[in-house]
């Protein structure tokens, strides 16, 4: 069984500002560069409390949350009636579960840090859109490790954004287009946030 690094958190999670701050900037960097209808069903990749998926559900038909925490995803659900949009839980880990469904489009903040194989990830991501569908990925530029203060199932300080666009051409993107997205603002420092999107 898999541990739930987030249990002891899930029930503050959305009361950190800068957290809250940092997924609405991703949030409105990913509004901005995707243009949405209400007949698309998204995939919320580590959805956690449901913080991007929120602020994304008015512009879209179905948004399925996958996320390994039952903690998190129990937040997430006691907030399905105040959505903009109809919700799916997953409780899954997408890196060793395969899904049936396909989607429209795979949206994800602050969650590829914690998958080893980003490579591998990438073309999973592929192969769950249907054809013309789009990935917008937040995530960490490069950073030292002190992002994290504790272990959070953490394999990743951030990431070059040259290796994070040649993952997602190798699997088979295109329109590869990568932004600043936000910065997150510690007392130890400031960690800039990146936002990748690609089409099928």
């Amino acid at each position: 069984m898999n541990k739930d690094f987030f249990e002891h958190k899930a029930g503050i999670y959305d009361s950190d500002d800068n957290r809250v701050s940092n997924v609405a900037n991703i949030a409105n960097a990913v509004i901005d560069a995707i243009s949405f209808d209400r007949t698309m069903h998204l995939m919320d990749f580590g959805s956690g409390t449901g913080l991007l998926l929120e602020r994304i559900a008015p512009f879209v038909r179905k948004i399925t949350a996958v996320d390994i925490s039952k903690a998190m995803n129990d937040q997430l659900n006691s907030k399905r009636g105040s959505l903009g949009c109809d919700i799916a839980i997953l409780e899954v880990d997408l890196v060793s579960t395969d899904i049936t469904d396909t989607f429209d489009g795979v949206i994800s903040s602050m969650t590829l840090h914690h998958v080893k194989d980003i490579e591998a990830m990438f073309v999973k991501f592929y192969a769950l859109l249907n054809d013309g569908g789009i990935i917008a990925i937040a995530d960490l530029d490069k950073e030292d490790g002190s992002f994290h203060t504790e272990d959070t199932g953490v394999y990743h300080f951030g990431f070059e954004r040259e290796c994070i666009v040649n993952a997602a051409k190798k699997a088979g993107f295109k329109n590869i287009k990568i932004i600043d997205a936000s910065v997150v603002h510690k007392p130890h420092g400031a960690f800039p946030v990146f936002l990748l999107t690609a089409k099928r």
